[in-house]
């Protein structure tokens, strides 16, 4: 045999050990996710039969139960391995029924367990790490939390539940909802302009997560020490190079660079540079002078962005069939990391003072209006409220999936998390204030600057500091991930349901992939040398007024158009009960003078981006509001587009007309269509009538039996009350 040959057979055995590994670990958990069982059975490629099961290699020896028909044998076969990662993947064990979607044409997801991993993978991001524990600190500590709980009682979980139950009871994406109001479309095509703008984002974040990822798999992490070449002479590193001390070490580089001000810059700490702060800036970014200066393109920056979007297709090439697996992992595993670097922070000295100074109350802050409303901001974007992923995660749950329920379930652990993350961050930097002796504030950062500059300067202080490392980029990659998901399948649900025809339901993964390429595309610029620039642009204008603009509209249209009563019968009709009267007055009072209190505020707030010491100049904020109102402008625009095409004499009857739900409104599937949603004369038309009605009929009835029917000359019957001879 040829020595590629051999290697390739050596390849392929390892591959079927470590798959065969993977199955005895699996057998354990898929129980959990689905009650499959480990058979030690070979696998066909059965998918051309039109179903999956665990077969031994050959031709398809016929239908499952339940299936009549077969399709022509598949082409090729897999190795001889026994069943390994597709245990979990939905596939069913030989002799039982394979399991079959309730809504053929879009799908469902296997189990109720992958919308929830889904949802809490999307609501739990970078925000939960890198933005809360810094806002909890900086709003009074542990005063922060009971603001924080509030809001998310009286506004966040009821906006979660409202988009939950809006996109299962209709089962459509964030387009395909508005046939409530057809009017108020162009709410759903500001959500994809959002979510657009913060994939293009999301991803190159991700992707510099990769590259730390990468530039981890060393024995010394490269932003350890000053003695690099992208260094300058105020770098002044906290970690003491082997052999000789940090004195010697900056006198040995001031022979180069200039021993004066080295000597200046050593004296005075507080204007030290970090070795990991010049790492971000001079190496993997290379960082510019202007936003307007792109430079170069950094090509390490660009093929890590590549991978990312590259993941995020696989992940989800069959829509929430594949990415519903995924999260069993990317939606878990961060846990497994943030409790890691828990129990190693709270070990290390120092990290006591870090944890207090995260959760030490200051009450009097309480009283600031400034801290309600960062709350508020903090619940409203967290959740991914009005972004259109809930929308459109949930419309691929069943009809009568308990989404209240979820809705409670993701929300509080999305805050938990929160909280938790914020003492796995500050122990960490109570053990780097305590090295340098200083205080925790000087350390203290959010954004790109805690999970890029400030974390990663801190790892370097403990033992396998490569190993904490990656452990840490590659739990911000999940998180990241996550919400990425979520992001694109929102893209690619809205784009498939709006155009709906058959070949475009089959061939989704076209249009995956399509919107994939355009993603990577418009994320290169932010690969140059400005991209941190426009990064941080797009994330503090793209997503910020627009969002809550968008979900009060929403509420507005759902609770005051379509009608609150109308709307609170379709979610009893969905649960098998009403909404509890909590939701219901949150639903119509409480939530949108939250969401107009949110609002107010970031106005008020309002201060124009910087990053560091740079000022953004006038054209660029001019560009930031562009983008913020790009989303907002969609929907007078569609409503006027959507009145004028509308029937009706006058303006007023073209409005109404535009107003009314659409006859497609409804639930999607013909078996849940009961009661007004149901067909005349349907079955499901009969059973749901009152029995009061049915009496009323009856009675009727009776009255015409005994009635004199006229037929007019115009088609109507007039009834005459003189019983007939």
């Amino acid at each position: 045999m040829p020595f590629g040959g051999r290697v390739t057979g050596l390849l392929l055995s390892l591959c079927c050990a470590l798959v065969q590994l993977g199955c005895t670990l699996l057998a354990i958990l898929c129980p959990l996710s689905g009650g499959l069982r480990l058979v030690g059975v070979p696998l066909v490629d059965a998918w051309e039969c039109g179903w999956i099961d665990f077969l031994p290699v050959g031709p398809c020896p016929g239908p499952p139960p339940g299936r009549a028909t077969v399709s022509p044998d598949p082409p090729f076969s897999v190795p001889r391995c026994y069943a390994a990662i597709l245990l979990c993947w939905g596939i069913s064990v030989l002799g039982e029924p394979v399991k079959m979607d309730k809504n053929s044409r879009r799908g469902n997801w296997g189990n109720q367990i992958e919308f929830i991993l889904t949802s809490v993978g999307y609501a739990v991001g970078l925000g939960n790490v890198w933005r809360f524990p810094y806002l909890c600190y900086r709003n009074g500590g542990g005063a922060f939390m009971f603001p924080y709980f509030i809001m998310l009682v009286f506004c966040g979980i009821p906006l979660f539940f409202l988009e939950l139950s809006f996109g299962q009871f209709a089962s459509q994406g964030c387009l395909g909802v508005w046939r409530i109001s057809p009017m108020f479309k162009g709410v759903g095509y500001g959500m994809m302009v959002v979510s657009t703008y913060i994939g293009i984002y999301y991803n190159v974040v991700i992707c510099i997560a990769f590259y730390y990822f990468f530039s981890s798999m060393t024995n010394l992490l490269p932003w350890t020490y000053c003695n690099n070449p992208w260094n300058t002479a105020s770098c002044n590193g906290v970690v003491t190079p082997k052999g000789i001390n940090s004195t010697l070490a900056n006198a040995t580089r001031s022979l180069v660079t200039g021993a004066a001000q080295a000597a200046v810059e050593v004296v005075n700490k507080t204007k030290r540079t970090s070795p990991s702060e010049e790492y971000w800036k001079h190496y993997v970014l290379n960082i510019s002078d202007d936003i307007g200066n792109f430079g170069d393109v950094r090509l390490p920056i660009l093929g890590c962005l590549a991978v990312s979007w590259v993941v995020v297709f696989l992940c989800l090439i069959r829509g929430v069939k594949s990415s519903g697996k995924v999260v069993y992992f990317t939606a878990t595993f961060p846990y497994v990391v943030l409790t890691i670097l828990f129990i190693r922070g709270i070990t290390l000295e120092g990290a006591v003072t870090g944890i207090k100074y995260y959760l030490t109350p200051q009450w009097h802050k309480i009283l600031d209006a400034k801290v309600w409303g960062d709350a508020a901001s903090q619940i409203f974007y967290s959740l991914g409220c009005a972004w259109g992923g809930l929308i459109t995660m949930a419309s691929y749950n069943k009809f009568h999936n308990n989404c209240y329920r979820d809705s409670i379930i993701i929300s509080i652990t999305n805050c938990a998390t929160s909280v938790y993350a914020g003492f796995v961050i500050f122990s960490i930097l109570g053990f780097m204030a305590h090295h340098l002796n200083v205080d925790v504030s000087e350390v203290a950062d959010h954004g790109p600057g805690l999970a890029f500059v400030a974390y990663p300067e801190a790892l370097t202080l403990l033992p396998i500091s490569p190993l904490w490392s990656l452990l840490f980029f590659f739990m911000l990659i999940l998180l990241g991930l996550g919400t990425q998901f979520c992001l694109l399948e929102t893209l690619v649900t809205a784009i498939v349901d709006e155009i709906g025809t058959d070949w475009i339901m089959k061939n989704k993964t076209v249009v995956t992939g399509g919107v994939a390429v355009v993603g990577f595309l418009l994320g290169v610029p932010l690969t140059t040398q400005a991209g941190i620039y426009w990064l941080l642009l797009m994330d503090n204008y793209a997503a910020s007024f627009s969002l809550v603009i968008i979900s009060c509209i929403m509420c507005i249209c759902i609770m005051y158009v379509y009608g609150h009563k109308k709307y609170f019968k379709d979610v009893e009709m969905m649960l098998g009960f009403p909404p509890p009267i909590f939701f219901r007055v949150c639903w119509r009072f409480v939530s949108p003078i939250i969401i107009s209190f949110i609002l107010i505020f970031t106005v008020i707030q309002y201060k124009p981006i910087t990053y560091n010491d740079y000022v953004y100049p006038g054209w660029s904020l001019a560009i930031g509001f562009a983008m913020a109102l790009s989303s907002v402008i969609c929907i007078p625009i569609y409503a006027l587009y959507k009145i004028a095409k509308s029937e009706g004499n006058t303006f007023l009857e073209r409005l109404k007309k535009s107003c009314r739900p659409d006859i497609k409104w409804g639930p999607a599937l013909s078996e849940d269509r009961i009661g007004r949603y149901a067909a005349p004369g349907s079955e499901a038309d009969v059973e749901v009538r009152p029995l009061k009605e049915e009496l009323k009929e009856k009675e009727e009835e009776k009255r015409d039996e005994i009635s004199l029917s006229i037929q007019g000359s115009n088609g109507s019957t007039a009834h005459n009350t003189t019983p007939s001879a």
